[in-house]
């Protein structure tokens, strides 16, 4: 008989965690090793990495930081485990998730099962009606700065098991590799783009924040996905209270709040008078502020509503112009809606859950360059963009389902 392993891990649950893996897709870490490639040798990949998670020889190895473009121009450090990496963490993650999720806060949204950020802006859009004043907070660098210690003692508090405590201290240790090969060690901080570390950081805010919340404050309402959190406030003094008491409380816990981006914000609409500085906020790619409504009797009035942001209408816009269509003559019209429907469904599917005819600006900008594409293919419609349009209209009212925003009516 073969020595028993001193930790007792699942071979299928090292199997469903690769499943998962490989539904998510995702780029290749540091070995440059692709799903694809790691699934050449599937199934010795797979016991080799039980065998070490299971014996606790196990290290990850370095995670690969690609900058991607935040918000305000400047670059978020992601860093990209590599594939059999990301199997270890789901694995992790699908043992402690479960004992932690139970505990979590209901109004916690970001990265949990059976949450999404549609209903963080559903309960949101609710409360700006009942509530004055919003404490829009943004936490500085939270992914980078979450401290270690205090991080293990939150794990600690809901598992006693030897290799996942082993695994998570592993993968807070594990250090960056830049794009000039030069390793970067981590003394705090968990990487944006690893699997568990959305669940370690909502399990860090959960006792640095949620849970003070119910403890401290139990009559102020919030909603957080991950890092972003918004709070109702009765009155602006209320809200500079709750403001000064929150930043005292993530100092307390190694954290600062970002002193521009945290604001206070009245929800002036219709029924609410005077004049503020700041009467609108983001929160999950939409902006809620005042925008002129129609009741249901017709009535019209301004409303605090959300609406899909200016930089997620810049970032689609941004997507489109990528996607080069005005030169894809080689292509035919269904090639191309085949290739961009699923995006423009989620678009919309997100965008448009809330005031759908913000869309409408952007769509019409996809319309124009699938004319530009008509121009540049057939010869006939070359350098008449009233001819393109025509003949787009007419292809449209042909097929409207061809193009996931025809189906608006755009």
């Amino acid at each position: 008989m073969g020595q028993a392993k001193p930790f007792e891990i699942s071979k299928q649950v090292v199997w469903e965690a690769y499943k998962r893996v490989k539904a998510n897709k995702g780029a290749a870490g540091v070995d440059k090793q692709s799903i694809q490639e790691f699934e050449e040798r599937l199934k010795n990949n797979l016991y080799k990495l039980w065998n070490r998670m299971s014996s606790g020889s196990y290290f990850p190895p370095p995670v690969r930081e690609v900058e991607i473009p935040k918000r305000d121009g400047r670059k978020r450090a992601l860093g990209i485990p590599t594939v059999s990496d990301r199997i270890a963490q789901m694995v992790v993650k699908m043992y402690l998730e479960p004992k932690v999720e139970p505990y979590f806060h209901e109004d916690s949204y970001g990265y949990r099962p059976k949450k999404s950020a549609i209903e963080a802006l559903g309960i949101t859009r609710q409360r700006c009606w009942r509530y004055d004043w919003v404490l829009d907070l943004d936490i500085r660098g939270f992914f980078d700065n979450l401290d270690h210690e205090l991080l293990m003692r939150a794990v600690r508090k809901h598992t006693d098991s030897e290799w996942i405590l082993l695994y998570v201290e592993r993968w807070l240790k594990a250090p960056v590799q830049l794009k000039n090969g030069t390793l970067v060690k981590r003394e705090k901080g968990t990487p944006q783009g690893g699997v568990a570390s959305p669940l370690l950081a909502n399990l860090f805010l959960h006792y640095a924040l949620d849970e003070w919340m119910r403890r401290n404050y139990p009559d102020i309402v919030f909603a957080r996905y991950a890092d972003d959190a918004v709070f109702h406030c009765r009155t602006e003094a209320e809200a500079q209270m709750l403001k000064k008491a929150i930043g005292e409380r993530l100092a307390h816990c190694k954290l600062e709040l970002h002193p521009e981006k945290t604001k206070i914000v009245y929800c002036k609409d219709d029924q609410r008078r005077g004049d503020y500085s700041n009467k609108k906020f983001e929160f999950l790619g939409y902006t809620f502020r005042g925008r002129l409504s129609k009741s249901r009797m017709g009535k019209r009035f301004v409303g605090f509503s959300p609406a899909v942001s200016r930089e997620a209408a810049k970032s689609m816009r941004s997507a489109m112009r990528s996607w080069r269509l005005h030169r894809a003559s080689n292509k035919t019209l269904e090639d191309i809606a085949d290739g961009i429907n699923p995006v423009l469904r989620g678009w919309i599917n997100y965008y448009g859950r809330y005031r759908k005819s913000a869309l409408y600006p952007i769509f019409q900008h996809l319309n124009c360059t699938l004319m530009r594409w008509a121009m540049w293919k057939y010869k006939r419609l070359k350098g008449c963009s009233r001819k393109a349009k025509q003949w787009l209209d007419q292809v449209s009212r042909h097929d409207p389902d061809l193009f996931a925003h025809w189906q608006m009516g755009l």
